[in-house]
C-alpha cells in the first residue's frame, strides 16, 4: 500500500529532482517505510517515477519500488495489493517465469508480461499502477475494478502529471487550482461528486474504476479503455439454494484472500450486517485467530450501535475498541481532515470513519477489514424499490409489483408513498427529473440560486442528474443495472474515496473484501427476488447465505442505522459568519444573499440535520485552505 507519483515531460525539461522529491514526501503518511525515485531519458523527453511504500506483503527491501524488471525494459510503480498473488505466481511459475522476492509487486509485473492488460481481470485486490516501457517508450496507467485506489492525472501541453493525491500532483506540476464550477455546483445543491471523471479543479481529472490509459510517449498520442464492465443478463437456471451456496463459497474465499498479511490486522465493525459478515466470517475461517474490532460509538443518541457490535464481539470472542467521537474532537481534527480528503464531501460522517482509522493506528494495527460495497452490490439502503417496481412492471408481473410495493412499504423507514415516488423517478425521462425533485423538496435550481448568472459559467443544472441515473439500463433488469452503476459511477466511488483517504492517512491499509470481480459478476447476474425479496427484504441472499455464520439476531434487523453522527449538534458549532458567505458569494458569482438566511435558518432547525449545512461549511473551507480562484 503506498503513493504513486509521475510525471512525463514532453519536451526537453528536465526533472528538478528536489521539487519531485518534495512533492514525493506529502505522501509520506502513505508509505512511511520506504521511498524510492527513478527517472527515465527518452528523446528529448524524460519520465520520472516515485513511490512511498507501506510495507504489507515481503517486509524486505524486495518490495522496493519503482519495481525494474531484470532487463531493465519495464519499471513498474503500484499502490494496492494483489490478494491473489500467490495463485498468479504459481500459474506463472509454470511459463518458466523467475521470481526473485515475496512481494505481490513483481507478481504483477510478470503478469503483466505475460498477459498484457488482460491480466487485469485475473486481479483480485485493489491497484493504481503505471508501467513503463522503455522499448517501446509507452506508458500505461491503470485502475482497479471499484477505484478502491485513487489515480489523479493533470495532462498539459509540456507535461503529463499522475499522483495518488492531488496536493502532490499540484506540487510537482506547479500549477494554480482552478475551481471546476459544474462540479462544485453539483456538488452544493445535489451533493453529487465523484461520480465522474472530473474533480472539483478544473485542470485535474481522476481516471475512472476499471479503466486503463496508455500512451505512446513518442508522439503523445493517447487511448482510454474500459477493461471490464460486468454484464447483467439474468442467470434463469440457478436455484435460490444454489445462489446462496456460491456466495458464501465466494464471500469465504474473499475474507480469506483479503486476510493475506505479514502486518498485524483488525476489523472495522459498525454493528450493521455487512461489517458483522466480515468478522464472523474471519472467525469462522480462523476458529483460533486474535480478533481486533474498531467501532464507533455515538453514545446518548438514537445512532448508537454499540449494543450490536457488543453482540457481534461476544459471538466471536473479539478484542474490541471503541471509538467515541465529540464536536470538541471534530474542531480539532477539522483542518488535517478537510486536507487529506482533498476535496470537498458530504456529511460528517466521513470524520466518524477519520477517528476510527485513528485508533487503528494507536493499536499498532496496519491493515483494516471494512464491509464497504455490501449495499451497492447487494440492494441495501432500501433496496431500490423503483428500480425492482420498473422491472416488474416491464415484465407484466404487475400484481407482483402492487404486491411488492405493499409488503416493501411495511418496513420501518419506508411508505407506500415514497414506493410510488422512487418508481416515477425511475421512469420519466431525466429532462423531466426537475418535477419530482422538486416536490422533494430538492429543486435543481435553490432561491438563492442566480438563474440568470448560471450560463456564464457554463452550468446545466441537470448535469449531475444525468450522472446518477443508469443510461445504459437493460430492460426488465433495472435493479442490476442500478446497482452496477452506483458501484462503477456512483456513491460507491465516493464512499471507497473517503475510506482510501481516512486510511492512509494514519497509514493503514483498508482493505474490502466484498468488492471483487467475481462477486460482483455473480449477484449483478442473479434473478432481482433472490436480491431484495417479493416481502421486501434487502440483501436477501447474504441473509439466508450466511445463517450459522452471522448470529440470526444481526441477519433479523429491521432497524440497521446508516453509519452517521450526531451532525446537526455539531454543525451548530461551526461559527459560520457573513464573511463567510460573503467569500462564498465572490468565488462562486450565481450565489445570492439570500442564502446566508437559509443556512441560519436550517442550523436553528430541532430535526434532523441538513446535509446542505455541511456542504456549505466544507466547501469554503476547502475553497480558503487551497486558495482556489
Amino acid at each position: 500500500m503506498c503513493g504513486i507519483l509521475g510525471i512525463f515531460y514532453k519536451t526537453t525539461e528536465r526533472a528538478c529532482q528536489d521539487k519531485f522529491k518534495a512533492a514525493l514526501e506529502l505522501m509520506r503518511h502513505r508509505g512511511p517505510n520506504d521511498i524510492g525515485i527513478s527517472e527515465h531519458t527518452l528523446t528529448k523527453k524524460s519520465i520520472v517515477f516515485g513511490q512511498t511504500r507501506l510495507s504489507v506483503i515481503d517486509l524486505t527491501k524486495g518490495g522496493h519500488q519503482p519495481f525494474h524488471s531484470i532487463d531493465g525494459r519495464y519499471t513498474l510503480i503500484f499502490n494496492g495489493e494483489i490478494y491473489n498473488y500467490l495463485e498468479l505466481k504459481a500459474e506463472l511459475l509454470t511459463h518458466n517465469y523467475i521470481f526473485y522476492t515475496s512481494s505481490d509487486t513483481e507478481v504483477l509485473l510478470h503478469a503483466w508480461l505475460h498477459w498484457g492488460e488482460d491480466c487485469l481481470k485475473k486481479l483480485v485486490g485493489m491497484f493504481a499502477f503505471a508501467i513503463y516501457d522503455s522499448h517501446e517508450e509507452s506508458l500505461s496507467i491503470a485502475r482497479d475494478a471499484f477505484g478502491i485506489k485513487p489515480l489523479y492525472i493533470y495532462d498539459s501541453e509540456n507535461q503529463f502529471v499522475f499522483s495518488s493525491e492531488v496536493q502532490s500532483l499540484i506540487k510537482l506540476a506547479e500549477i494554480k487550482s482552478i475551481i471546476n464550477q459544474q462540479r462544485v455546483y453539483d456538488y452544493l445543491i445535489h451533493g453529487h461528486y465523484d461520480d465522474a471523471s472530473d474533480t472539483f479543479y478544473e485542470n485535474i481529472t481522476h481516471l475512472k474504476p476499471a479503466h486503463i490509459l496508455k500512451i505512446d510517449l513518442k508522439t503523445d498520442s493517447k487511448t482510454t479503455l474500459r477493461w471490464w464492465w460486468p454484464s447483467v443478463i439474468e442467470d434463469k437456471s440457478i436455484s435460490f439454494q444454489q445462489a446462496c451456496e456460491k456466495f458464501k463459497k465466494i464471500f469465504l474465499k474473499n475474507i480469506q484472500l483479503h486476510m493475506r498479511s505479514d502486518v498485524p490486522i483488525g476489523i472495522a465493525l459498525s454493528g450493521g450486517l455487512d461489517s458483522s459478515a466480515v468478522v464472523c466470517a474471519a472467525r469462522h475461517l480462523y476458529p483460533a485467530l486474535k480478533i481486533n474490532t474498531f467501532t464507533y460509538v455515538a453514545k446518548g443518541t438514537n445512532l448508537d450501535e454499540e449494543k450490536w457490535a457488543d453482540l457481534v464481539n461476544e459471538h466471536v470472542n473479539a478484542i474490541p475498541h471503541k471509538i467515541i467521537v465529540t464536536q470538541d474532537s471534530l474542531h480539532e481534527d477539522l483542518d488535517q481532515m478537510l486536507y487529506h480528503q482533498g476535496e470537498p464531501f458530504g456529511s460528517t460522517s466521513i470524520y466518524a470513519g477519520y477517528k476510527v482509522f485513528e485508533s487503528v493506528k494507536e493499536a499498532d494495527i496496519v491493515v483494516t477489514l471494512d464491509g464497504q460495497g455490501a449495499d451497492e452490490l447487494l440492494a441495501g439502503y432500501r433496496g431500490y424499490p423503483g428500480e425492482r417496481l420498473r422491472s416488474l412492471i416491464e415484465q407484466g408481473k404487475l400484481i407482483e409489483a402492487y404486491n411488492f410495493l405493499i409488503n416493501w412499504s411495511k418496513w420501518p423507514g419506508r411508505s407506500i408513498v415514497f414506493g410510488i415516488f422512487t418508481l416515477l423517478q425511475a421512469l420519466i425521462p431525466i429532462s423531466w427529473q426537475l418535477l419530482p425533485r422538486k416536490l422533494a423538496g430538492k429543486p435543481a435550481i435553490p432561491n438563492w440560486v442566480d438563474k440568470a448568472k448560471l450560463d456564464k459559467y457554463a452550468i446545466n443544472p441537470l448535469s449531475s442528474l444525468k450522472s446518477i441515473i443508469a443510461t445504459d439500463s437493460v430492460y426488465g433488469r433495472r435493479l442490476p443495472s442500478t446497482l452496477r452503476h452506483v458501484s462503477l459511477n456512483g456513491s460507491l466511488v465516493a464512499l471507497l474515496r473517503h475510506g482510501d483517504r481516512n486510511s492512509m492517512r494514519w497509514s493503514i491499509e483498508s482493505r474490502v473484501p466484498f468488492l471483487t470481480i467475481e462477486m460482483a459478476e455473480f449477484l449483478f447476474s442473479l434473478p432481482e427476488e433472490y436480491l431484495i425479496s417479493q416481502n421486501g427484504e434487502t440483501k436477501h441472499l447474504l441473509r439466508s447465505a450466511l445463517r450459522g455464520i452471522v448470529p440470526d439476531i444481526i441477519l433479523d434487523r429491521k432497524d440497521k442505522i446508516g453509519f452517521a453522527t450526531p451532525e446537526q449538534g455539531w454543525l451548530k458549532t461551526l461559527n459560520l459568519n457573513s464573511n463567510d458567505f460573503a467569500y462564498l458569494r465572490s468565488v462562486l458569482g450565481y450565489i445570492k444573499p439570500e442564502i446566508e438566511q437559509k443556512i441560519f435558518k436550517l442550523l436553528n432547525f430541532s430535526g434532523e440535520s441538513n446535509f446542505q449545512v455541511w456542504r456549505i461549511f466544507n466547501l469554503i473551507k476547502w475553497l480558503k485552505t487551497n486558495n482556489i480562484a
